[in-house]
């Protein structure tokens, strides 16, 4: 019988690209105040465009480039810490407030999240999800080193709730990532497939895989009460 639910946070509780977007829409606005330079909408489009595109790493670069806007690896390095620090315009989805409300009163809530703290932290306070959970785990505090597919968040997550792995499940959406670690510990790994999530490749390796998947997270309570 599941006691505990863990949670992770991006794709699973919200949509992330709407971060993405957020982040993006500020950073546009930062360089437009910057001399000689298009207007924000301009340089958003351009952003977005290399998003879209699936540009995850260089889209400053790439989209500054096709703007002629000169830049140097500061001014990257600040628009970086200006994305990172933002305070994101984004919302809990209806659906996923209802689910946590429900499954709140029943099971012992938790986060573990993996991503750069200050942003981790602002995501959680846009989207007021803090009183759901008993305990919140951002990788981050502990090291980089132990980012999801280490254990140690999962343990350390055990360990402040006093919980069992054999009444533990895991919500996550990253089958890269997300599974291995609770799979080895014993927990039971459900995998939610959101229609605008971001990361959809498919691992090739068996543990990586989630037990159990669903598509819509109200599935969720009927499935948590066959465990």
């Amino acid at each position: 019988m599941i006691k505990t639910i863990i949670f992770d946070l991006d794709d699973t509780l919200y949509d992330e690209i709407e971060y993405c977007r957020s982040g993006l829409r500020v950073v546009a606005e930062f360089v437009a105040n910057l001399p000689g330079t298009p207007t924000a909408e301009n340089i958003l489009g351009a952003f977005w465009q290399q998003f879209t595109a699936g540009n995850r790493t260089t889209v400053f670069n790439e989209a500054l480039d096709r703007l002629k806007i000169n830049y140097d690896k500061k001014l990257i390095d600040e628009l970086v810490k200006v994305y990172r620090n933002h305070f994101p315009k984004i919302t809990l989805p209806e659906d996923c407030r209802d689910i946590l409300s429900q499954l709140n009163k029943k099971y012992t809530l938790a986060l573990l999240t993996d991503g750069f703290l200050p942003a981790q932290r602002l995501k959680v306070q846009a989207l007021g999800i803090e009183k759901y959970f008993k305990s919140i785990v951002y990788t981050e505090q502990l090291g980089r080193q132990f980012w999801k597919p280490s254990p140690v968040g999962f343990e350390r997550l055990l360990e402040n709730l006093n919980a069992e792995p054999e009444t533990t499940a895991y919500i996550a959406d990253n089958e890269e990532k997300d599974f291995i670690a609770p799979n080895k510990l014993g927990f039971s790994s459900i995998q939610i497939i959101r229609p605008s999530q971001l990361h959809t490749e498919a691992s090739e390796k068996a543990q990586a895989k989630a037990q159990y998947v669903i598509y819509e997270i109200k599935q969720l309570p009927q499935l948590l009460q066959g465990l």
